[in-house]
């Protein structure tokens, strides 16, 4: 008896653990067929993919930021930053989701909620570049903004001209070098 209640609790565990990967490969392919989707650019059937998913798995962090990014790529920041603030939210963990809001909110003009959105990345994530990266670039923004307003206030500071024009040409494209 003692054998046979060996039996069964070990093909018990087997049958556990063989659904948990059948389930882990099921949610792995979602998310590759829902990012194949978006890397071809059918951000439409990709929004359907995940709504669909997140029927049954409405609190699936990952699941959710896709979405935020495939609503940013429809063009529906109004969407994609309700998306993310939510998970932000929900997952204050996460940095990922504080540095898509704050590149929504630095492409609306609002630098000061993007600052304030990336140092919470950075807070989340010391080591997180990319939040550095567009924290740095946002500091650029805003110092352009302060320096036109100098200029604004008080146009005889000679001191000022030059570092707007820093500002301004640090987002200036680059433009390759001619081939001859």
């Amino acid at each position: 008896m003692k054998h046979a209640r060996s039996v069964i609790f070990k093909s018990l565990r087997w049958l556990t653990l063989l659904g948990t990967l059948v389930a882990l490969s099921s949610q792995a392919d979602e998310y590759a067929d829902t990012n194949q989707l978006v890397r071809a650019n059918k951000f439409t059937e990709a929004l359907a993919k995940v709504d669909n998913y997140l029927t049954s798995k409405p609190a699936d962090p990952q699941m959710r930021f896709l979405k935020g990014v495939i609503q940013r790529n429809l063009g529906q920041p109004a969407a994609a930053i309700a998306t993310f603030t939510k998970l932000t939210e929900d997952y204050p963990e996460l940095p990922e989701p504080y540095n898509n809001l704050a590149v929504l909110y630095a492409g609306q003009g609002q630098y000061d909620k993007a600052r304030v959105t990336l140092e919470m990345a950075v807070r989340t994530n010391p080591n997180y570049a990319t939040a550095h990266e567009n924290l740095g670039d946002v500091y650029v923004r805003l110092a352009s903004q302060a320096y036109n307003k100098a200029l604004l206030l008080d146009s005889s500071n000679n001191t000022v001209p030059p570092k707007l024009t820093l500002t301004l040409d640090v987002f200036k494209p680059k433009l390759a070098p001619k081939k001859e």
